[in-house]
């Protein structure tokens, strides 16, 4: 059996403006599914002899994954939540300590949430093929099949056969396009997928050998850890002290054991719009079209319209990605700058590079529909069951509107009923709180108003959700 290791934690920052900080792209439905990325990874091991799936993700990310496994009615899958972000290396020695702790020895398949992969029986017959390897104690490292010179890679030499596998002659940087073309011309290099499969005692025993820091405050963090409802959390403190490297830097370019199996499966990373372009169904003319799009002598462009009607008139090569907060136009041989237009909202302190102006909570999801000198109106969706901390605030007060549903509202000493058409009022400083006692979901528009309109001013006396 199998043990999944799927690491969801990146930031996504060249899928700008679809992906955001709070929520990457692997939480979100593309290449023409209505499928998560992280959901269409799961599902596709369901083929295979596997034990139920250990998500890595940010402790930020934590409750946006456990709703997108509750939709696959996979509630015992375990999340491992990464207080800080360390890079490969740690992350799968986490993994490993934890899957070790429940299974003797297990074999782990360490795979991205972010990963395109179109030919399901060709990826699992790889699978197979990696298995004996991984379990004579080979570190198996999945090779992707190149099929034009990419600069934007790794790259792996293959060396002598090795079972179905080869050995791993070297790992290679990105390389500039006329390397890239003799790599491709030789034969003899894979793309480095990031995808791996070995033992968990044989992968510890290499960091050990190589990395004994990593090891050691990984195994301290999580003796130091607890389990909190879906999620393991490690000790925060002894995590941050953990060194930072990759799993090919830490352990795959200096083990003698590591080996290459052959993948060739319509595999992508969807790593930048116009390989997201590349992956997508076309028009005749070229074009990839999402949502509310006209288009008028337009080729070869990609035109995401998520809230309005976007017209294109005579463009070619472009990308044009609408949200409610935010455009990009940008060529599609330019896209891989798009993480510039990030740095700049993080170095301006904007918001829109962390999160879209319809924002996901435990409980639901608010939308900020408008905001003004001291005002801001969100519309406002709490699940069914659902519950609001009990908090209050220093400097706002608050108007709620049911639209539908039904809320049972705490407000200072008294808790009550609000329906559909029906309104009611938290004053400034006020304990209160929000739950859905109902079936179906609770639609409500909340309406501040005060001198300071911040999320930060909240006061929380009781969670469901365990948060601060």
């Amino acid at each position: 059996m199998l043990f999944p290791v799927i690491m969801a934690g990146g930031s996504g920052s060249r899928l700008w403006p679809l992906s955001r900080q709070l929520s990457p792209k692997q939480f979100l439905p593309l290449a023409d599914s209505e499928l998560s990325m992280l959901q269409a990874t799961i599902l596709r091991l369901q083929a295979l002899d596997i034990a139920p799936p250990l998500l890595i993700c940010n402790e930020e990310h934590r409750f946006l994954a456990a709703e997108q496994l509750r939709q696959l009615d996979m509630e015992k899958a375990n999340i491992l939540l990464e207080p800080v972000a360390r890079n490969t290396a740690p992350a799968i020695a986490l993994a490993a300590l934890q899957a070790s702790s429940g299974v003797e020895d297990p074999i782990l398949l360490v795979l991205a949430a972010d990963h395109l992969i179109q030919d399901v029986a060709t990826f699992h017959s790889s699978i197979q093929a990696a298995l004996p390897l991984a379990r004579s104690g080979k570190l198996v490292t999945f090779g992707i099949v190149p099929t034009h010179p990419e600069t934007g890679y790794g790259y792996i030499e293959k060396g002598a056969d090795v079972g179905d596998g080869f050995a791993v002659s070297r790992f290679v940087e990105k390389p500039d396009l006329k390397t890239a073309t003799e790599y491709l011309i030789s034969g003899d290099y894979f793309w480095n997928s990031g995808m791996f499969m070995f033992r968990a005692s044989r992968y510890l025993e290499e960091l050990e050998r190589f990395q004994p820091a990593i090891a050691a405050a990984c195994r301290e963090a999580l003796a130091g850890g607890s389990q909190d409802m879906h999620f393991t959390r490690v000790d925060a403190e002894a995590f941050a002290a953990c060194p930072e490297n990759s799993i090919d830097y830490a352990v795959m370019e200096r083990t003698s054991e590591a080996v290459v199996v052959s993948l060739d499966a319509g595999w992508s990373d969807i790593g930048s719009w116009s390989a997201l372009w590349d992956v997508s169904a076309k028009d005749t003319d070229g074009n990839v079209f999402k949502g509310d799009v006209l288009s008028e002598r337009s080729c070869n462009s990609y035109i995401h319209a998520d809230h309005r009607l976007v017209a294109a008139v005579g463009v070619e090569d472009l990308v044009i990605v609408e949200t409610k907060d935010a455009v990009l136009v940008a060529h599609k041989s330019q896209v891989q700058d798009v993480k510039k237009i990030v740095e700049q909202l993080k170095k301006g302190q904007r918001h829109e590079h962390a999160n879209h102006r319809e924002v996901y909570r435990p409980w639901g999801v608010y939308d900020s529909v408008d905001n003004g000198h001291r005002y801001q109106v969100k519309r406002i969706t709490v699940n069914p069951g659902a519950k609001l901390s009990v908090q209050m605030h220093h400097h706002r007060a608050e108007h709620w509107i049911v639209v539908s549903g039904t809320a049972k509202v705490i407000n200072g000493d008294k808790t009550y009923l609000v329906t559909e058409n029906q309104s009611t009022y938290i004053p400034i400083g006020q304990v209160h709180s929000l739950e859905n006692p109902g079936v179906i979901p609770l639609e409500l528009i909340e309406v501040q108003s005060g001198s300071y309109l911040g999320e930060d001013d909240i006061v929380r006396f009781e969670d469901k959700y365990g948060r601060a």
